[in-house]
């Protein structure tokens, strides 16, 4: 399988190549920059493009922006990216309509080179690799709010009433006899 590894970190970059190397990857080329990507992506068309997020000039979001042009430009490359952080937006940015052939890892998760490099493979096929984190970020907005991150009391109350809140907590003292309540007289 042929790589790209493209971080502004040459410590990091090396490192990556290197792991990858000793699990049977083919390493094609290193980028410093999302410029310097997107000039090997294009000559060497590899598999799959691992990508930092912040890249130079600005440090901001430039490997993403190289990441949503290798998938316009080479629908064959899948695109695993990496970041020192959860950043929620970027993640649903990158996946935007179509989640086939993309990743989105913390940076953290290299450490264990066989999930790794399971990810790689996945994004490769087709497939898809999220954090584990990113997905539970994702998902908790979506949650109903949780009475123990409730500033407002009395929000914290009504939640318990709903039946939102936990036992568990100790701010819904009563609420699984309430529940049980509801469930009679349904």
């Amino acid at each position: 399988m042929r790589v790209i590894v493209a971080d502004d970190s040459l410590l990091l970059r090396e490192g990556v190549a290197r792991l990858l190397d000793e699990a049977g990857f083919e390493i094609v080329g290193q980028a410093a920059d999302g410029e310097e990507l997107m000039r090997k992506a294009k000559a060497h068309k590899p598999d799959v493009a691992i990508i930092d997020i912040r890249m130079p000039p600005t440090h901001t979001d430039e490997g993403l922006r190289a990441a949503r042009a290798i998938r316009e430009e080479l629908p064959d490359t899948g695109v695993l990216v990496l970041s020192q952080y959860l950043e929620e937006e970027y993640a649903m940015e990158l996946l935007g309509d179509d989640a086939a052939g993309v990743g989105y890892l913390l940076k953290d998760r290299v450490s264990d080179l066989d999930r790794f490099s399971d990810a790689i493979r996945r994004v490769a096929e087709g497939g898809s690799a999220l954090d584990p984190e990113v997905v539970s970020q994702m998902i908790g907005r979506r949650r109903i709010e949780d009475p123990l991150e409730v500033a407002d009391p009395a929000r914290a109350r009504g939640a318990c009433a709903d039946g939102r809140g936990t036992q568990q907590s100790g701010n819904c003292r009563g609420t699984r006899d309430l529940r049980a309540r509801r469930r009679e007289n349904m």
